[in-house]
């Protein structure tokens, strides 16, 4: 039977009650031209139902699609601390269900194959990379043919970071104009750029063609030692815009001032930087130890290497000079949330291991406040719990005559963000800076 709707209206409900009713008034012909006419009211309840997706995260956390395994076979961690900032700034994981800090690396997990694909071209564009794709048969259905994959990405990041020196093979340095073959990485993002520091000499690596004859640091920053500039005399020759400066420098190592009069004449990149009096990091190859094919064949050729490399400026005094004033940084990053592999098993050596990623947090913030070029690409935020006013007043109490922290490189103020969570403020839009829902929803 058809029915003809003559009026409908809403009926009033409380706004939390679930329910909607409606006032319906139908029309029908019933016989000879007869007309029926009825008004009725249609009560509807809302019911919350999620999706198969969601109603399986809920009941297991641990259930993923697709995994990334991101691993960088290095001595520190401070690639996977600029990866994390540049992650949260762009909210790249929002659709990460869960994340686990292991050793050599992070795992991200996803409930979609898709999210995991969409995260692996993002992170193409922010370090040097290659990856391999697996998949592992959960279940199938012979009925309909349908087959459930659980899907693995394993991505490896070269192992070459910011001021590691290497040893290029001969074949590598003919095929960039024989550079080098000792060459300093100078920034490592997503290309590798090398510099030759006696000649100042540059060039870059796409991943590519790194990966089709790799190789690997000669000696990384944890080899670094401190040297004082006894006397520096530029040359003139500029590169990268004045930023580069090649000088002739007689250093001497700091941990033999007042025990021998050692002193190395050595060729730098850093005349713009440095004076008489100041400190730097640089590369002690005297008294290093190499394992190297290629550097051996170079030796035996009669080619020789110089004493020393130094790779920047050291500002150690003068941040601890600040440290004892009582002048800490006036920001701070934003960590992800995740898994923890200490949490998960208890190991020997943790506390060394802490250290170690203390160590290397810190030096990653050293990085931010030297390189204004790196911290453009991430989000830095402004610390509430920093009081300049009183910091001030206790380093002018403590500062007696000539201040040497004029030139320590800090961060200008108009760079750093507001913190949302700080200033009590809520909503803003998804992945906005200070917005930690999407933080929140990796936990889940």
């Amino acid at each position: 039977m058809q029915v003809k709707l003559v009026d409908a209206g809403f009926i009033w409900t409380e706004p939390h009650s679930r329910r909607l009713k409606t006032k319906l008034t139908v029309q029908s012909e019933v016989f000879n031209g007869a007309i029926l006419q009825q008004t009725f009211v249609v009560e509807y309840v809302v019911e919350t139902h999620m999706c198969p997706d969601c109603s399986r995260a809920a009941a297991n956390p641990n259930t993923w699609t697709a995994v990334v395994q991101v691993r960088q076979h290095t001595e520190h961690k401070r690639t996977f601390m600029f990866l994390e900032q540049v992650i949260l700034k762009y909210n790249a994981a929002s659709t990460c269900i869960n994340i686990k800090d292991i050793h050599e690396g992070v795992d991200f997990f996803f409930s979609k194959r898709s999210h995991a694909q969409r995260f692996l071209d993002f992170l193409h564009g922010v370090v040097p990379l290659r990856y391999r794709t697996d998949k592992q048969l959960v279940s199938h259905n012979e009925q309909n043919a349908t087959y459930n994959y659980k899907y693995t990405f394993s991505v490896e990041i070269v192992p070459i970071c910011k001021d590691d020196l290497i040893f290029l093979p001969s074949k590598i340095s003919s095929s960039m104009g024989h550079l080098g073959p000792l060459v300093l990485c100078t920034r490592a993002m997503n290309t590798l750029h090398f510099m030759e520091p006696n000649t100042l000499r540059t060039t870059q690596v796409e991943a590519p063609v790194f990966w089709r004859a790799p190789y690997r640091a000669l000696l990384n920053s944890r080899h670094l030692v401190e040297y004082m500039i006894l006397d520096i005399e530029t040359t003139g020759q500029t590169a990268a815009q004045g930023k580069l400066e090649l000088a002739d420098a007689q250093v001497a190592r700091v941990a033999d001032l007042g025990s021998n009069d050692t002193t190395y004449h050595v060729r730098t990149h850093l005349g713009h930087l440095l004076n008489p009096g100041d400190t730097a990091l640089g590369y002690d190859l005297t008294r290093a130890n190499f394992v190297d094919d290629e550097l051996e064949n170079f030796l035996q050729k009669g080619n020789t290497l110089p004493d020393v490399v130094l790779v920047r400026k050291s500002y150690e005094e003068r941040r601890r000079k600040r440290h004892v004033k009582g002048q800490g940084r006036s920001w701070k990053l934003k960590r992800m949330a995740m898994d923890s592999e200490d949490t998960m098993q208890l190991k020997k050596g943790q506390q060394a291991q802490a250290d170690r990623r203390q160590q290397d947090l810190e030096r990653f913030m050293q990085e931010l406040e030297e390189d204004p070029e790196m911290r453009s690409r991430v989000a830095l935020y402004k610390d509430p719990a920093h009081n300049p006013a009183a910091a001030q007043q206790q380093a002018d109490a403590m500062t007696d005559g000539y201040d040497d922290e004029d030139d320590l490189p800090e961060i200008p103020l108009d760079e750093l963000l507001d913190d949302m969570n700080a200033l009590q403020l809520e909503g803003g839009p998804p992945g906005a800076p200070g917005n930690d829902d999407d933080d929140e929803d990796m936990e889940e």
